[in-house]
C-alpha cells in the first residue's frame, strides 16, 4: 500500500517537474526474474526508473543511505543496502535470491554514475547475477535526469525500456557468452540513448 502511495506521489511529481515520460514499459516481462541494466547519470536514475517500470524494482544502494526515517523509505522502494569499496557477498547473495524468487533487480553495468554523461564501460561480471538465475536482460536508456549540465530550466526526462534479452534456453553460460551478452547490451542501450539524443 505505501509502496503504491509513494509511486504514484514521484510519478506525479516527476511529471510536473521533470516533463517524464515513459517508453517501452511493455517490454518489462509480467513475470519472472528481470534485471533492467540502465545507463547512470544521476541520483534521480533508480527512482525514476521504479517509477517507470511496470513491476516493482529492487536494487542495490550505498549503505550510507540507509539512516533512520530516510532508510525506510528507500526499503520500501525496493533498495537494499550495499557496502562500496568492497565486494559485499552479502549484498550479492541477496540479489541472486531476489532473483530466483521471480523477482525484478535494477543493475548500472558501468558501476557507478558517470561523470561525462556518456555511457561509459561495463564492469567486470556485470552479467554474473541475471546469468545465475537466467533472468531476462531489459536494457534501459535514462535521458534527462543529468540536471546540473544546465542544458534546460525545464527539463525532459524519459526512461526507455528495449526489447528483452534472454539468455539461451539450452546454452551453458561461460565467459564468452557473458562477455558477448554484456557487449550486446551495452550497444542495445546506447541505440536507446542515441534515439532520444538525436
Amino acid at each position: 500500500m505505501f509502496y503504491s502511495f509513494l509511486k504514484y506521489l514521484l510519478y506525479g511529481l516527476a511529471r510536473i517537474f521533470l516533463r517524464f515520460e515513459v517508453k517501452g514499459a511493455e517490454n518489462i516481462p509480467s513475470e519472472g526474474p528481470v534485471v533492467i541494466a540502465s545507463n547512470h547519470i544521476s541520483l534521480l536514475d533508480p527512482p525514476l526508473i521504479g517509477v517507470a517500470a511496470t513491476r516493482k524494482i529492487h536494487f542495490m544502494a550505498k549503505s550510507e543511505l540507509f539512516v533512520p526515517v530516510i532508510g525506510s523509505i528507500y526499503r520500501t522502494l525496493g533498495a537494499f543496502p550495499v557496502r562500496r569499496g568492497t565486494a559485499d557477498r552479502n549484498a550479492v547473495r541477496h540479489a541472486i535470491d531476489l532473483l530466483q524468487s521471480g523477482n525484478v533487480l535494477a543493475i548500472f553495468p558501468e558501476g557507478t554514475r558517470s561523470k561525462s554523461g556518456f555511457l561509459g564501460k561495463p564492469e567486470p561480471g556485470t552479467l554474473m547475477m541475471a546469468a545465475k538465475a537466467r533472468a531476462i536482460l531489459v536494457p534501459t536508456a535514462v535521458i534527462g535526469t543529468r540536471l546540473s549540465s544546465g542544458k534546460s530550466v525545464w527539463p525532459k526526462v524519459v526512461v526507455c525500456f528495449g526489447k528483452p534479452m534472454p539468455f539461451a534456453e539450452n546454452e551453458t553460460i561461460s565467459k564468452e557468452v557473458l562477455a558477448r551478452m554484456t557487449e550486446e547490451l551495452m550497444q542495445q542501450i546506447q541505440i536507446l540513448i542515441d534515439k532520444e539524443t538525436i
